[in-house]
């Protein structure tokens, strides 16, 4: 499944929005996944370790599972290693400067009335909106 799809959005979004929950409700924890992966990281996360590492391990084997069930997603990636290496580095400097990354504020933070979290996802929107047109329009790339 390569194509966008109403269903497959939806599915998607329910899919992340009920893990979101459980997660909250379960152990009132936030599914930021940078905010996860750095805990996870810290030398004294102890106890909290667990159930972080769970959570990121399930993300590949998430992948894995959907991958036996219908075949390897097959990708074309335009871009060459620097790029995705500046990329993410990018992206872990501005999850950083925004304490947080955009599922902890998008999803998670937003759906609690986060007034952080809201300015944060209207900025990363605003970024990326912004970002697409300068690519695909000013700079012609992409198109």
């Amino acid at each position: 499944m390569t194509e966008f799809t109403p269903f497959s959005a939806a599915a998607g979004g329910l899919l992340i929005g009920a893990a979101a929950a459980v997660l909250l409700l379960g152990i009132d924890r936030v599914a930021g996944i940078s905010g996860i992966l750095g805990q996870a990281l810290w030398p004294d996360a102890g106890e909290d370790r667990r159930w972080r590492l769970a959570f990121l391990a399930g993300l590949p084997l998430g992948a894995a599972l959907v991958a036996l069930v219908r075949g390897p997603l097959v990708t074309d990636v335009a871009a060459g290693t620097l790029t995705l290496v500046a990329g993410g580095l990018l992206v872990g400097f501005g999850t950083r400067l925004g304490n947080g990354c955009t599922s902890g504020h998008g999803v998670c933070g937003v759906s609690r009335g986060s007034p952080r979290s809201i300015a944060a996802t209207g900025v990363f929107m605003g970024v990326a909106l912004v970002t697409v047109f300068v690519v695909r329009h000013v700079l012609g790339a992409g198109s």
